[in-house]
């Protein structure tokens, strides 16, 4: 990750994002990477915590309420006020919050601890998102949909590589093991100092050469631009709604329906999350060339079929399902994204605080209301009812199309 240079910033035309400067967005994805990995210790350790801490599924969804609450309300503050006014550095200390939350985490030996140590791994999420999103953004070099999925493809390799992670070092020799995700964290102030390096020169360059716009105006009336943000929300609803019945209650509901241990159990839930992985991939690119409206379509009304289908499915076409809905459902998250960004050109960093924010929001609220209705019906029930989430898909008609509207790069 030492391949961040002045020279890629310094060779840049006066707009300074004509070329796509892969070397800053693989970093930035690789400490996307170590960011989520760090998350998804949390839900990864569930099946631990409900068996130290005699939990029920209500409690579990209260942990991740806590965690993904924390994290959703102060994104899009903080990416309305880094748009003003840029912090590089900030993305190490958002880091250093994580690490702060594991550790305690690793030690707690009460709930009310439990929830301090995942409130504070959310407040180093909402810090992280609106400032990395800005530098891909800014090393996209005009391929956002490209830019957006390379950088998820970190977060969502990072939250597949976790579960697999705990199953190792966690599950078989305890809670306290938590504590050795803090040096993948130390690994990360590392790469996130020098990508904020980069981020500042760049941010000193612009300022040398006076650019103050770097976006073109997108021609919509400001009703339409808020019927469509209220689309693109109502869709992060559906598809995160519904990916918070997979990465919080998947394991119970493979131990419960087929009787698998929780090692195998969490190796299923790694198949899913690197589906998700590649989903992810897929997506931005395929937006940049087709346009993202089509994508969101097929990311979103596509997975239906799918997901109707898994709660009948036996173990073996319950785990192909869950690869389908992993790839299909996760290509539309940086569709969505990007679109908004365009919707709203020149906040970046809002945009992207309020969407990841909103995103962590209705995952944790999912799970919390996921978990108490397990809890009063079952664990099967749950997937059931959650499986008609992606018909809301229907709602992206309403969308414009924005790639046949702006300029094209």
């Amino acid at each position: 990750m030492n391949t961040i240079s002045t020279t890629d910033t310094k060779s840049e035309n006066p707009g300074l994002v004509q070329k796509t400067i892969y070397s800053v967005l693989f970093s930035i994805a690789f400490a996307h990477l170590i960011n989520d990995l760090m998350q998804s210790v949390i839900p990864a350790a569930y099946p631990i915590l409900k068996e130290n801490f005699n939990l029920n599924f209500t409690q579990i969804g209260l942990i991740t309420f806590v965690y993904q609450l924390t994290a959703s309300l102060l994104q899009p503050f903080i990416g309305f006020y880094t748009d003003k006014k840029p912090k590089p550095y900030s993305l190490a200390i958002g880091m250093v919050f994580t690490i702060s939350g594991l550790a305690l985490l690793s030690v707690s030996i009460q709930f009310w601890m439990i929830l301090v140590a995942v409130s504070l791994v959310g407040i180093g999420s909402s810090i992280f998102h609106p400032e990395a999103s800005r530098v891909a953004f800014l090393g996209s070099g005009g391929k956002r949909g490209l830019a957006q999925s390379i950088f998820q493809l970190g977060g969502n390799t990072g939250s597949a590589i976790g579960p697999l992670l705990v199953a190792i070092i966690v599950a078989p020799y305890g809670q306290s093991n938590i504590i050795w995700f803090v040096l993948v964290g130390v690994l990360g102030i590392f790469v996130l100092t020098k990508i904020a390096v980069w981020y500042q020169n760049h941010l000193n360059l612009r300022a040398s050469k006076k650019i103050t716009s770097e976006e073109e105006i997108v021609p919509f009336s400001k009703r339409k631009i808020k019927i469509s943000i209220g689309v693109l929300l109502l869709l992060i609803f559906s598809k995160f709604f519904y990916m918070s019945s997979m990465s919080s209650y998947f394991t119970f509901y493979l131990m419960h329906k087929f009787g698998l241990s929780i090692q195998e159990s969490q190796f299923h839930l790694f198949l899913f999350l690197a589906a998700v992985a590649a989903g992810t991939l897929i997506g931005g690119p395929l937006g940049d060339r087709f346009g993202r409206k089509y994508i969101i379509w097929v990311s979103i009304l596509g997975a239906a079929p799918f997901t109707l289908l898994l709660p009948y499915a036996n173990l073996f076409w319950t785990g192909i399902l869950s690869v389908v809905i992993g790839i299909v459902i996760a290509s539309a998250f940086s569709a969505i994204l990007v679109f908004a960004q365009e919707l709203m050109p020149g906040k970046v960093g809002m945009i992207s605080g309020l969407f990841f924010g909103f995103a962590f929001g209705m995952g944790g609220l999912g799970s919390a209301l996921l978990g108490y209705l397990a809890d009063q019906t079952s664990i099967e029930y749950v997937y059931k009812i959650s499986s008609f989430l992606p018909l809301l898909g229907v709602f992206t008609y309403f969308l414009p199309n924005v790639k046949m509207k702006t300029t094209a790069h």
